[in-house]
């Protein structure tokens, strides 16, 4: 994400570069551990590509060194560490026995990432790089990949080889790809704002997430995840009031 000129640019500019780098490295990785067998370590890194995502691209703003160039690295490591390292992951730890059916419901998850970041590139572009809208159209692919993977910690949580059946998994797979590309809108975080006074209560309730996710990392992401889920129904009817306020306006 570094400025596009013939400047020189500090390693402190770099770094949001170096972060996206980073994610596309931990996603690979990821894969070549689920290929070993490995889960847990390759769902760890799948989830902190994720956590590497939400901070490059701030991080490039804030530097002032964001460019057209990082946009596009940051799009193709999306694709690889949401749309491809998850259903990789997948289908080795659990479909590799089902073969055209779990196949098909990986590549219907990685088409379904890869036209979810063509359309949110091409939204961007028009806006021309403006303020970050308050909703997503989908569910964006940082928290797809977070859902499909789902039932790997439920797995892990309670010592179980599969929760679900092959076909039921093949078909949630292909269910959390079609919700990525769904035309309702998602309420964004990014936008999200915390009054002084419950910026104590806001640090304390993340400081008790925190803690639960490294004590109890497979329940608090069961936890968590279905929290999300639940969070974007309840709040569907409110985002489509919303986004068609803004709209008129």
């Amino acid at each position: 994400m570094s400025k596009e000129s013939g400047d020189k640019l500090t390693l402190v500019q770099l770094l949001p570069n170096m972060l996206t780098i980073t994610a596309i490295v931990a996603g690979l990785t990821a894969i070549r551990f689920g290929l070993q067998g490995n889960y847990e370590l390759a769902v760890q890194l799948i989830l902190l590509a994720a956590i590497l995502d939400g901070l490059d691209g701030r991080l490039a703003r804030a530097l002032g060194s964001d460019s057209k160039m990082g946009a596009e690295l940051d799009s193709l490591a999306d694709f690889l560490n949401f749309g491809v390292a998850p259903g990789m992951l997948l289908y080795v730890w659990a479909l590799d026995d089902t073969r055209q059916l779990g196949w098909l419901a990986v590549l219907v998850y990685a088409v379904c990432a890869v036209t979810r970041l063509a359309r949110f590139n091409v939204a961007r572009k028009a806006e021309n790089g403006s303020a970050e809208n308050a909703y997503f159209m989908g569910i964006p692919s940082p928290a797809g990949a977070i859902l499909v993977m789902l039932p790997m910690y439920a797995s892990f949580a309670f010592d179980s080889e599969q929760i679900l059946p092959d076909v039921l998994l093949s078909i949630y797979i292909a269910v959390i790809g079609f919700l990525m590309i769904g035309r309702f809108p998602v309420w964004s975080f990014k936008t999200t704002r915390i009054s002084q006074r419950r910026v104590k209560v806001f640090l304390v309730a993340f400081a008790a997430v925190g803690a639960a996710i490294a004590i109890y990392t497979w329940v608090a992401l069961v936890v968590l995840s279905l929290i999300y889920i639940s969070a974007v129904i309840w709040m569907l009817p409110s985002s489509r009031r919303a986004l068609a306020k803004d709209r008129e306006t």
